[in-house]
């Protein structure tokens, strides 16, 4: 377990802190720090605060990732998906949401916009080749290994 700092901005007074959902969940959810409602038109994409800044440890990373609820009820997904937080980040989170339904979406205070995974980081070394070792896959991609 890391322990993580979190800063809550004037925006997000009396939002609750990110929490797990249950205790499997591997995600934090991030709530939407709006003044009042805002509504997302299809196809419209918003900006979305949390009023949450995050001092996340160096060999770690945020991973702001969409909610399956939102996108099965509402087409409402993330641009960026995943949105990543470096560890020297130590700005505002906010979340880039898009309306892929065909119907408004209203978007209120405190509602429950995305959720935030902690993760590893590995440090990497890049060492320039002339060739590369083959794999049984060679350069096939987009779709090379099946649907």
């Amino acid at each position: 377990m890391i322990r993580l700092r979190i800063r809550r901005l004037p925006a997000a007074h009396d939002l609750p802190l990110p929490a797990a959902a249950s205790a499997g969940s591997s995600g934090f959810d991030l709530r939407a720090a709006l003044d009042g409602e805002v509504v997302l038109r299809p196809g419209e994409r918003l900006l979305v605060r949390t009023g949450l800044a995050v001092e996340i440890p160096a060999g770690w990373e945020g991973q702001v990732r969409p909610r399956s609820g939102l996108a099965l009820r509402h087409g409402i997904g993330m641009v960026n998906a995943p949105g990543t937080i470096d560890s020297d980040y130590r700005g505002e989170v906010a979340v880039l949401l898009i309306n892929h339904g065909a119907e408004p979406f209203t978007l209120r205070r405190g509602d429950r916009i995305a959720q935030l995974v902690i993760a590893r980081v590995e440090s990497v070394e890049w060492e320039e080749a002339e060739a590369l070792e083959g794999s049984d896959r060679g350069e096939g991609g987009f779709g090379s290994t099946g649907i």
